[in-house]
């Protein structure tokens, strides 16, 4: 079977958009999965949509895998993207082959070929996304290594290089998942200006000339599809080592000037890209409504019997008790358009009941505590705070959360001071329980011990648990 190609593309007379050549205009810090599912698709649909006419130089962010970066050589930068879901209630499926990307350069092998990239005039977009470990100084790094170890560092001398020659500043999009992200990558920056006392004037240069975004973003990516490949390569009639699988939703918000529109069209794309004041209200909405109902869901759901979230999709009880816990007690306490909060929601309940993921709950359910206390007590908090009651699905949740760590078993999984905790509060009674846990200030920084009556609701809640079971328990909060 043919390796895919142009080549291999022409001589099977593929009639999908293609973009064989094109100035390189983004460089981009990450070759994984999400990036090559997320911002190469969007950009591919610009380059369609809007005649946006770029291609995008991929970059290892740390380099050492040579093999992996020949691949898009040997591929034309080519790969195959499947995104699969629910839209507006129905299954979809949508294959693409992107060709937005050139070439894949491994720093630890090309830093000389990446340096010559900001020689180039056309190019004028950054974008990185190096996991939550990525933005981060690392004092060891100079400025003659070849390349800096940490990505802040290779960016600070890739950026240098460019001022030396004169040339125009770049839009910069983080997207690592770590708040303010673009805040914290230009901290960084200038760390390394300091560091290595480069010049006044390129400092200036960079708070100038070049703008650097926090970003949010979202959309599963499921990856390389690895035992469904042959049989893919076989149906398209050729061989592709860098298919990428994932959901159809996506949003990307940006923080920055809106003249940020005139450069990027994905407006006239019709994509799903927002620019910004403050992209704090959106990354609320996206931890409240899409993580919240997770795990205000999930553990309940898995001692009612439950193990893949589209199951409790399927079941009555358990999506009655999401709705209602989304739209009557999540998005009340937002300040966002409430339909806009109320589009995310229904979007976050088709992307739940998506056919082509099998999410299991146990792996949600990891490390809950803390994620209880992120993305469902804040919502808990609010909401008494502007309405005076207590949010009846959340509170449960909370009850649920405490039953799961006290009957869950081996699906249980924390830290080990808190498995310790619930050990030792294993034969107390529902009331003395609750109390044990909301009062317990490593957890919850007394936050939930300061609502009125909350004790008390949780208490009677897990006694209903006990007494009738989780799912006729979770049914009476309807």
């Amino acid at each position: 079977m043919e390796r895919l190609s142009y080549q291999t593309l022409e001589q099977q007379g593929y009639s999908g958009y293609l973009l064989k050549s094109a100035p390189e205009r983004v460089l981009q810090f990450g070759e994984g999965n999400f990036l090559r599912a997320f911002a190469e698709d969007f950009i591919d649909q610009m380059n369609e949509k809007a005649g946006f006419d770029a291609k995008v130089v991929l970059v290892q962010p740390r380099g050492g895998h040579p093999d992996s970066a020949d691949l898009y050589t040997q591929q034309d930068g080519l790969y195959t993207l499947i995104l699969r879901g629910r839209a507006d209630g129905k299954a979809v499926e949508r294959t693409r082959v992107i060709s937005c990307a050139s070439r894949c350069l491994d720093p630890k092998r090309d830093w000389d070929i990446l340096l010559d990239c900001a020689k180039n005039p056309d190019l004028r977009f950054i974008i990185s996304n190096t996991t939550e470990a990525g933005i981060a100084f690392d004092p060891a790094c100079k400025f003659d290594d070849a390349p800096p170890s940490a990505f802040p560092a290779k960016l600070t001398a890739f950026l240098h290089k460019r001022w030396t020659l004169g040339g125009k500043g770049f839009i910069i999009l983080s997207c690592e998942l770590i708040d303010h992200n673009g805040d914290e990558l230009k901290k960084c920056i200038k760390q390394y200006i300091d560091l290595w006392q480069l010049e006044s004037e390129f400092a200036a240069w960079v708070d100038g000339e070049n703008v650097i975004c926090s970003t949010l973003v979202d959309r599963i990516v499921t990856g390389g599809a690895k035992a469904e490949a042959p049989a893919l390569c076989e149906k398209w009639g050729y061989e592709d080592k860098l298919i990428d699988t994932g959901e159809v939703f996506a949003a990307w918000v940006i923080e920055g000037p809106q003249s940020i529109k005139d450069e990027l069209p994905f407006e006239k794309a019709g994509l799903p890209i927002q620019v910004v004041d403050n992209v704090t209200p959106y990354k609320q909405r996206k931890v409240r409504i899409l993580n919240g109902a997770h795990t205000s869901m999930v553990l309940g759901a898995y001692l009612a019997g439950k193990k893949i979230v589209r199951e409790c999709m399927e079941d009555d009880v358990v999506r009655g008790f999401l709705n209602k816990a989304l739209f009557d007690e999540i998005i009340p306490t937002l300040d966002l358009p409430k339909d806009e909060l109320d589009a995310f929601a229904g979007a976050v309940i088709d992307r739940f009941n998506n056919p082509y993921i099998d999410h299991r709950l146990t792996d949600i359910a990891l490390n809950s505590s803390a994620k209880w206390k992120a993305r469902v007590m804040p919502s808990v908090t609010e909401y008494a705070k502007r309405t005076g009651k207590l949010p009846k699905c959340l509170t449960f949740s909370f009850a649920a959360y405490i039953a799961f760590y006290c009957k869950a078993g081996e699906a249980v999984r924390d830290d080990a001071w808190v498995l310790d905790f619930y050990k030792a509060h294993a034969g107390d009674d529902a009331a003395t329980l609750a109390a044990a846990v909301v009062n317990n200030e490593q957890l919850w920084d007394g936050a939930l011990a300061a609502i009125p009556g909350f004790t008390e609701a949780v208490a009677a809640d897990l006694a209903r648990i006990e007494a009738v079971g989780m799912y006729d328990a979770m049914k009476e909060c309807l």
